[in-house]
Order: structure tokens, then C-alpha cells, then sequence
């Protein structure tokens, strides 16, 4: 069975990310407003799973999100950073 290494697992984190923001964009305006408020912080939340998990680098995380938004201007905006105690 093959390894996976630090690099690919962040690479693949980073595409689910990017998979989950385009989804989201798809379908916020076909859903009620609440509902797509909820499916970012949703999103939001798994950003910052993966960046205390050491999945996916605090950057790389925001960079994605930066991205996204820049794409669908409508998504809030997330500040992507660890919590003190992870941080140190």
C-alpha cells in the first residue's frame, strides 16, 4: 500500500476546498438565504478543521478562499487563522 505524503494529502485537502466553495456558489442563489449562510459556515468550519489538523496550511486555506470570492463576490468574507492555543 502506498503512503500518502504531507504534500499530496494538503493538495487533495486543497481541492476538496476549492470543490466545496464552487459547489456552494452554485447553489446559493437557488436556496433560501439562510440556508446558504449555513452552508458557509459549515464550509468555514471544515477550512478550519483542516488548517488545526495540519492538513492544509493557514495560507493556502485563505488563498482558496480569496480566490472564491474574487470568482462570487456574494460569498462572506473568512478570516482563515488557528486559535491561540493551536497556534503556538
Amino acid at each position: 500500500m502506498r503512503r500518502v505524503t504531507e504534500d499530496a494529502r494538503a493538495e487533495r485537502t486543497a481541492k476538496l476546498l476549492i470543490a466545496r466553495l464552487d459547489a456552494l456558489t452554485r447553489v446559493a442563489g437557488r436556496i433560501p438565504h439562510a440556508e446558504a449562510e449555513r452552508l458557509v459556515e459549515l464550509a468555514t468550519v471544515a477550512t478550519m478543521r483542516a488548517v488545526a489538523l495540519q492538513l492544509l496550511e493557514a495560507e493556502r486555506a485563505a488563498a482558496i478562499w480569496r480566490d472564491a470570492q474574487t470568482r462570487n463576490p456574494e460569498l462572506p468574507r473568512v478570516v482563515v487563522e488557528l486559535p491561540a492555543r493551536l497556534a503556538a
